[in-house]
């Protein structure tokens, strides 16, 4: 590509938009040009934002270090650098009540700004696509729906789903496309502290400690499947029945990297461990065969050990990107038991958002 396409990060300083700045930094198809933050930050450069704040051990580009952030709230910032070339569309890692997320979201995208967003505020709303670019990127089509219903010409919004449920979603669905659709799980996830921002959940309540309540988690777990397994009918997206989902949701000390406990009963078929090992193997996605930048060339990895995976040993793999899956046997009470991993502000923050805004620009969404 010969010129990068321009873009701006909304919450620029915030622990997403930090991912976001740093994946960002030598990406083939985008650059970042536009920062936007919360008021406190509007005026300063970059780098004087983030000064004392930077939690990644990737620092940003010299660039990047000296753009302004503008104020997120004013949405004309976006506008005029759109107008200058400067940010051709914008990823949301707003960290803001749901109402306030929800209604500045739209903002931009009514002023002709495109919104890849982080944020939950839009998941359940009927027209916004749930993305997980591997799965569904067939609901990019509401898209054109979206932006005729409501009047927008340029702008649009596209959502990725929680981060807690990206590492068992891929698995669920090599082995629906394979002909062994899951009607139930139990869930049990142990999620990392970056899931909740920075600073994040006091020290004196994680250290030697495990939390069994993170608000919300364990709805979104049991209802955003639906969402993301469903199909569009008439212009509508219509939720799959299955599976039924039953979560339980824990923050445990750990930096980085969210894991998922599975029980699964399958729907009809029941898959031996072998085959299910060589779906898992052979799954691929539309990332893949269109070799867009961020997509993991292995989507999921099992590996064989007893012991594995483990968030420091296994979260990065494949760029962070990919899931990584282990202990793989027979279940008691359902059909098969599994443990999965995927990295939490990587494949199920900035990085699922990178992934989700190469999607949308090999779909002609973006340019």
């Amino acid at each position: 590509m010969a010129q990068k396409i321009p873009v701006g990060i909304l919450g620029a300083t915030g622990m997403v938009g930090q991912q976001y700045i740093s994946l960002l930094n030598d990406h083939p198809w985008f650059e970042v040009r536009f920062a936007a933050a919360s008021p406190r930050s509007a005026g300063k450069k970059y780098a004087e934002a983030t000064a004392g704040r930077w939690q990644l051990a990737k620092t940003y580009a010299p660039d990047v270090g000296s753009i302004i952030v503008e104020d997120a709230n004013d949405v004309s910032r976006a506008v005029a650098a759109f107008k200058k070339g400067e940010c051709s569309f914008v990823f949301s890692a707003l960290e803001m009540g749901k109402d306030e997320t929800r209604t500045l979201e739209e903002q931009y995208a009514a002023a002709g700004i495109p919104v890849i967003s982080n944020a939950s505020a839009h998941r359940w709303t009927p027209d916004v696509p749930v993305l997980i670019a591997e799965i569904n990127p067939e609901h990019t089509d509401i898209i054109p729906v979206q932006k005729k219903s409501r009047g927008w010409d340029r702008g649009f919004i596209a959502v990725k789903p929680n981060c807690s449920i990206q590492s068992y979603m891929k698995p669920l669905h090599a082995l629906a496309q394979a002909g062994f659709p899951a009607q139930r799980l139990i869930v049990t996830t142990m999620q990392a502290v970056s899931g909740a921002g920075y600073p994040g959940v006091p020290s004196l309540d994680m250290l030697d400690n495990v939390v069994p309540y993170i608000g919300g988690e364990e709805e979104k777990s049991e209802r955003e499947p639906l969402k993301i397994f469903g199909f569009i009918d008439n212009d509508v997206f219509k939720n799959a029945e299955f599976p039924k989902i039953s979560a339980c949701c824990n923050r445990v000390p750990v930096t980085d990297g969210h894991i998922a406990c599975v029980s699964l009963e399958f729907m009809d078929k029941k898959p031996s461990l072998d085959e299910i090992k060589k779906i898992w193997a052979a799954y691929k996605g539309v990332p893949q065969e269109a070799g867009l930048p961020f997509a993991p060339k292995q989507p999921i990895i099992y590996r064989e050990e007893d012991n594995r995976p483990q968030p420091r040993k296994d979260r990065d793999a494949d760029k962070a990107m990919a899931v990584v899956i282990g202990r793989l046997r027979p279940c008691n009470v359902f059909d098969v038991r599994f443990t999965a991993l995927s990295h939490n502000t990587v494949r199920g923050a900035a990085g699922g958002g990178i992934l989700n805004a190469e999607l949308l620009k090999y779909k002609g969404f973006l340019g």
